[in-house]
């Protein structure tokens, strides 16, 4: 994580606060358990509740699309997402 790391109040129990880590992330795709290890989120340090950094759920989620590397019959040109800071710092993007 860099230095510049995000801290906002909960919005569930209105008391913590809401500060980056990295954590394990489970998710389903299909019949297979799914784990990301050092996943970047936000978790209130008084009720515990998880909130996922945007911008990690959107590369995660175009990696384990099926048809990730696949030939598009769309002509249709995509723009990229705008750029968002946030308190993660991308290992790809720390190369």
């Amino acid at each position: 994580m860099n230095q510049n790391t995000t801290h906002y109040s909960c919005n569930q129990c209105h008391v913590g606060v809401m500060q980056a880590r990295y954590v394990t992330y489970f998710t389903r795709l299909g019949s297979e358990l799914i784990t990301v290890q050092n996943f970047p989120a936000y978790i209130c340090d008084m009720c515990g509740r998880r909130e996922y950094d945007e911008q990690s759920i959107y590369w995660l989620d175009a990696m384990l699309d099926p048809n990730a590397g696949k030939p598009t019959s769309s002509t249709r040109r995509t723009t990229p997402l705008p750029s968002r800071q946030t308190g993660f710092s991308h290992p790809m993007q720390d190369s």
